[in-house]
């Protein structure tokens, strides 16, 4: 007998602004939730939310979410080339502002990545992504909720 799937949040922790408001609506829900951080962080004593510690390295937290992301997950990254592994794996990926990653727009997102890094490195750019307002929170606990409810009328 094969058990149905349930609804997993994967969080790329180490740099996330939001994972207060993840926790919220993965409580709400009552949604398994992994936290993958490269060191120590606290996460509520909740027997849903597991902190996953990976080791040190470029790409290992990512790596440890792609292998585990699918049609039935969200991931929450702000990581592009993350956000596009998880995506062709059919994951729910959004930005911490609330920004969907999809197959429409995923390719624009690392074409744009690909061109600022090139940019930056070169000198004609300085300076990085607008700063994390009051508004993003919000939007990102709406597209988020609004993930999960799709995934569960999809039947996860």
């Amino acid at each position: 007998m094969c058990l149905p799937m349930t609804i997993e949040i994967f969080v790329d922790a180490d740099a996330c602004p939001v994972k207060d408001e993840v926790y919220k609506v993965a409580g709400r829900h009552g949604l398994k939730t992994h936290v993958v951080a490269n060191s120590f962080m606290r996460v509520p004593r909740d027997a849903l939310i597991e902190l996953v510690l990976v080791g040190a390295g470029l790409d290992v937290a990512d790596d440890w979410i792609a292998e585990r992301a699918g049609k039935n997950s969200v991931v929450v990254t702000n990581d592009i080339p993350l956000a596009s592994r998880c995506v062709k794996a059919g994951a729910q990926v959004m930005a911490a502002t609330g920004k969907p990653f999809t197959e429409a727009s995923i390719g624009m997102a690392l074409a744009t990545r690909n061109l600022m890094d090139q940019l930056r490195s070169t000198g004609e750019i300085i300076g990085g992504p607008r700063p994390f307002a009051p508004k993003d929170r919000s939007a990102f606990l709406s597209a988020l909720d609004a993930a999960v409810m799709r995934l569960k009328r999809a039947g996860y």
